[in-house]
């Protein structure tokens, strides 16, 4: 055991676990304030929901012995963590436990994602339903299919397989962008199809409710990521240090482009194309980081910004009510950011590929496309038919009536925002008129 890679590895996986709070934040910001405490729920119940289950079965299913073509692992190898618990279980340099805490905080952050597809209109209970069944059938395979690599011996014999895109397509996902963004932007876009349209979606203006909750959210997932990326290193060594920079730098680059698209479209930049910029480049250098230069980075991240703010218009174009552009953001970052290393992938770079752009021809990007294609697909299929299971068994959709006044109230019993009855500072008993203004906004709210 390495005492320097186990205390980095732990860092980045409570760096990795504040990034869900950080987008209950984030998401909150962005929906109506009749919504926040529901949008905000739904992160603060996937933590809850797949940190059980990834202990009982799902580090099993993901890291468990292949079941056979590297599409599953054994499911109750390690129930409950059994077998692991040991001082010298170890996987590779740091403690087995280490390591399943760090890939249960990967495994929590992508369900929370795909919460953000559906905001204004979910229930909490069959919200929490579909992430365990989605968890189970969806995430922990595609994670045994990139994350789980092939256990050899000293003289290089297979004696551990592990997934199929990992070790026999040979595409490279450092930390994600297939299984954690990809999968989780598909489910997105599957669900908003079943759930349908908002009220009043698109004719009515839905705006941010709080924009600099959307900021600290944005600046918490920045500040998480260099644990996602970074942390994926499993050692405090080069490999964390490039990675950490073009984390860095992809993220500055797509806020820019972002930006720059935003002002030529519309005449203006915006603080919600800023803080969307920034979840962009972090979405699309996760799978690349370990595979590019700073300068393939910047030129990563600057075309995925570009990109992305213009595919979140694509809702309209088609007519799916994706709420939070999760669509936009973390299926198209991430098909972006995933098929670009075949392009500017580069041998100088600690996974030691050329891609189109530095000589390496189009082997490695067809590599990356149909591994991210093949997760798009298996997530989209799966997701679609789960979510029709819980909207035909439990429902899925809040009412009419709860949507239009306060899905938060309807759910959790509670407003994100009390103001009270204020009354005048010479006790007349008389409301104030700040107190007549709350009001005033309260039944503009409901209506």
């Amino acid at each position: 055991m390495d005492t320097g890679d186990t205390a980095w590895v732990l860092t980045s996986a409570a760096l990795v676990l504040l990034m869900t709070p950080g987008l209950a934040f984030f998401y909150g910001g962005m929906v109506r304030s009749k919504s926040v405490l529901n949008m905000m729920m739904m992160s603060l119940g996937a933590m809850a929901v797949v940190g059980v289950l990834w202990v009982l079965f799902g580090y099993s299913t993901a890291f468990g012995a292949d079941l056979g073509g590297g599409l599953l692992g054994k499911p109750f190898e390690f129930f409950g963590l059994d077998g692991l618990l040991a001082a010298d279980s170890l996987f590779g340099k740091i403690p087995s436990t280490v390591f399943v805490a760090f890939q249960a905080m990967f495994a929590i952050i992508t369900v929370a994602l795909i919460s953000g597809a559906i905001a204004d209109r979910a229930r909490f209970g069959p919200w929490l339903l579909f992430a365990g069944l989605w968890a189970t059938i969806v995430y922990f395979p595609v994670a045994h299919w990139v994350f789980d690599f092939d256990g050899k011996d000293d003289a290089g014999n297979v004696i551990d397989p592990g997934g199929w895109i990992a070790n026999k397509l040979l595409a490279i996902d450092f930390a994600g962008g297939t299984a954690v963004h990809i999968n989780a932007g598909a489910a997105g876009l599957a669900l908003a199809i079943v759930l349908g349209k908002r009220v009043g979606w698109p004719k009515e203006p839905m705006k941010p409710h709080s924009l600099p909750l959307v900021v600290l959210g944005a600046g918490l997932l920045w500040f998480g990521w260099f644990g996602f990326n970074a942390g994926s290193a499993l050692g405090a060594n080069g490999t964390a240090g490039v990675t950490f920079i073009n984390t860095l730098v992809a993220t500055c680059a797509a806020m820019l482009g972002w930006l720059l698209t935003e002002r030529i479209r519309d005449g203006k930049a915006t603080t919600l194309g800023a803080a969307s910029g920034v979840i962009a480049g972090l979405v699309a250098i996760t799978p690349a980081c370990s595979a590019v230069t700073p300068v393939g980075a910047i030129a990563i991240g600057a075309i995925t910004g570009v990109l992305c703010a213009l595919a979140v218009s694509l809702k309209y174009r088609f007519g799916f009510d994706d709420s939070l552009d999760v669509v936009g953001v973390h299926l198209v970052g991430g098909l972006s950011g995933t098929i670009l290393i075949g392009l500017f992938a580069s041998e100088s770079a600690p996974a030691k590929v050329n891609g189109l752009f530095y000589g390496g021809g189009v082997d490695q990007l067809w590599r990356q496309a149909v591994g991210a294609f093949a997760v798009l697909g298996y997530s989209f299929v799966l997701s679609l038919a789960l979510g029709y299971l819980v909207k035909f068994t439990v429902g899925f959709r809040a009412s009419e009536e709860s949507e239009v006044a306060s899905i938060d109230e309807a759910e959790h019993a509670e407003r994100a925002y009390e103001y009270g009855s204020l009354t005048s500072a010479r006790g007349t008993g008389k409301p104030s008129v700040a107190a007549g203004a709350t009001a005033v906004l309260e039944g503009s709210n409901k209506k």
